[in-house]
């Protein structure tokens, strides 16, 4: 190509009209400007804003989010949001940390990356873009979501009310927006830009892997196979209770719920018997199996996506297994090779595999868990079972004697989010995340002790 060429092919560039895109990004950026000259406690009167903006609308929003992605109920999908709102920490979340001597002092202090592009999932769109945005916002920076594509308009809305918020309290337009479109070129556009700082993916293995592949800081939250626990020493009643209401929350579409359970030859017969007092339809017949199994797993031996996050009795149904009760979730009796426990069913059905004893159940949730280092939990009344079973099972989250919801704040200690980045390692994702810790060192002595 020769100079008169380039020349030409610049003003051509020059003169093509701005994709709304581009234009999204481009007003992101000025908006991280003006928003990084403001305090911290201007930053947290605009989260206040924001989740006063958002509180009236959870309802509506759980129900457009089942309409638009079919998956889950309306009723758990509310519990998310609410938690996503009120327990996703802000400002006290970047804590600093100094150290002093005869030396001088080195202080260390988080600051905002820029813009951060947020890739959202299909089975927490509203509550993951609603988390993210608080914590990347009490970080101190502007964020482009991608939604996934059964959600668009609503996550689109979302980020509108959001910005709204933002704009009433402080005069920053675009501080927040969402993509109109979400294919993985437009993806990998956003992610490549030299304007975006950071990429955050939650869920979606092609997406995570897109991502990495970027020369942005990634932070991804990837697949997931998480398994429970259950010994002979184990609360029989609580055990149970415990894992059907994290099982069937939401249809167990979230990435932490149980999704296998392993028991211990020794607690097995109590433990089911407990099972089926918690309205669970528990699978012994081999008939009954394999229906489940031609309706939940496709030929090519993956998860049947149109079942996923449907309900039990749904499931029941299309196995064409008649049941006149309301089921909260479906245990099949089954072996740890079986796809129930290899695949990760985003569905109320979970596999039981009974194991000789409590070295061979971890070693088999070791297997079902397959290293994703996710989510992993245990119920057993032996602090050496408990030790030895978070030790060895190294995941981002692990949970003694209670549901998997704990996991995400819900009846109990610790904050709500919807990013748990296993792939990357930072585990469940706060504001401290999405921002840089920096090292500031003064010299000369600075100590008074």
């Amino acid at each position: 190509m020769g100079y008169n060429d380039m020349d030409h092919t610049a003003r051509a560039d020059v003169c093509r009209p701005v994709s709304e895109v581009e234009q999204i990004i481009a007003d992101a950026v000025q908006a991280y400007q003006a928003y990084s000259k403001l305090n911290l406690s201007s930053r947290q009167k605009i989260l206040a804003a924001i989740k006063s903006k958002l509180i009236p609308m959870v309802t509506s929003m759980a129900v457009q989010e089942l309409e638009a992605t079919g998956m889950g109920n309306t009723q758990d999908k509310i519990v998310k949001l609410m938690l996503s709102i009120h327990k996703t920490p802000g400002v006290e979340d970047l804590v600093t940390d100094v150290q002093t001597g005869d030396d001088g002092m080195t202080l260390f202090e988080y600051s905002a990356y820029g813009v951060i592009c947020s890739v959202q999932p299909a089975t927490n769109p509203c509550a993951t873009l609603i988390g993210n945005t608080l914590g990347m916002l009490a970080a101190g920076n502007a964020v482009i979501h991608i939604p996934h594509p059964r959600c668009v308009a609503l996550s689109r809305h979302v980020a509108r009310q959001i910005n709204e918020a933002v704009l009433e309290t402080c005069g920053i337009a675009n501080l927040v927006s969402a993509l109109p479109e979400t294919s993985m070129q437009v993806a990998e556009g956003v992610m490549n830009h030299p304007d975006v700082a950071m990429v955050v993916v939650t869920g979606g293995g092609k997406m995570l892997s897109r991502a990495l592949s970027s020369s942005k800081r990634v932070i991804g939250a990837g697949p997931a196979n998480p398994v429970v626990i259950v010994d002979e020493t184990a609360y029989m009643e609580k055990a149970a209770r415990d894992i059907v209401d994290g099982a069937s929350f939401d249809h167990n579409i979230m990435c932490l719920s149980e999704k296998n359970i392993v028991v211990t030859a020794a607690a097995a017969g109590p433990f089911v018997e407990a099972l089926k007092r918690e309205k669970v339809y528990y699978v012994t017949d081999e008939m009954e199996m394999l229906l489940l199994t031609k309706a939940a797993v496709t030929r090519n031996l993956t998860m049947n996506r149109a079942l996923e996050g449907k309900s039990a009795n749904e499931i029941l149904a299309a196995a064409g297994i008649p049941c006149k009760d309301k089921v909260r979730l479906i245990v099949v009796d089954t072996v740890k090779t079986h796809p129930f426990a290899t695949l990760e069913m985003m569905m109320p059905l979970v596999p039981l595999i009974r194991v000789p004893d409590f070295d061979t159940a971890l070693e088999t949730a070791l297997f079902i868990e397959q290293g994703n280092r996710h989510t992993a939990m245990i119920h057993s009344q032996s602090m050496e079972h408990l030790n030895e079973a978070a030790r060895v099972m190294q995941t981002s989250v692990f949970i003694k004697n209670g549901s998997s919801l704990v996991g995400i704040g819900f009846n109990g200690e610790g904050t709500a989010s919807f990013t748990i980045a296993n792939t990357t390692g930072e585990g469940v994702t706060t504001a401290r995340h999405f921002a840089r810790r920096r090292r500031c060192t003064l010299t000369t002595g600075f100590s008074i002790r």
